[in-house]
């Protein structure tokens, strides 16, 4: 059976992502360090990793396989998500998979390269809007029914 994981620490994506896991009747697995209130929904377990650089990240990469949904943006889990199999949407809706993780690593590390060598250089983005949202949902929505049509 198809699982959702989510690598919730800052992900503003849950309610959505437990709407869909609901109306597909799939099994949510929110993984955290802690802070979050667990969800009252039998679909959804809530997962506390102990405290540590990644751990959320290596507990899902430890699981999610072929027929799973990974939701992140943590560009290095993707990887492992999608060299194991499974099919990996960000939360503003862009979906990783063999044909651009490469690309996205890439991306990652020239930005971490820059922001080292200019020290004023400021991160962030723009903000989560409603269209990324939006986009996420469609991109979840997708993802699922392809992983839920061609799990093993």
């Amino acid at each position: 059976m198809s699982i959702i994981y989510i690598d919730a620490d800052a992900c503003p994506v849950k309610a959505e992502a437990e709407r869909v896991a609901t109306r597909h009747r799939l099994r949510l697995v929110i993984v955290s360090n802690g802070g979050l209130r667990p969800s009252s929904n039998p679909l959804v377990e809530t997962v506390f990793v102990p405290e540590g650089p990644d751990a959320a990240d290596m507990w899902i990469a430890e699981r999610a396989g072929p027929g799973d949904v990974v939701v992140t943006g943590d560009i290095p889990l993707a990887a492992k998500c999608v060299a194991a199999g499974a099919r990996v949407v960000k939360h503003n809706g862009e979906v990783l998979n063999h044909a651009n993780i490469g690309s996205a690593l890439a991306s990652r590390d020239l930005m971490a390269d820059l922001r080292a060598a200019d020290p004023f250089r400021q991160g962030g983005g723009r903000p989560f809007s409603k269209t990324d949202r939006s986009r996420f949902l469609d991109a979840l929505e997708r993802e699922v029914q392809h992983a839920i049509r061609h799990r093993p």
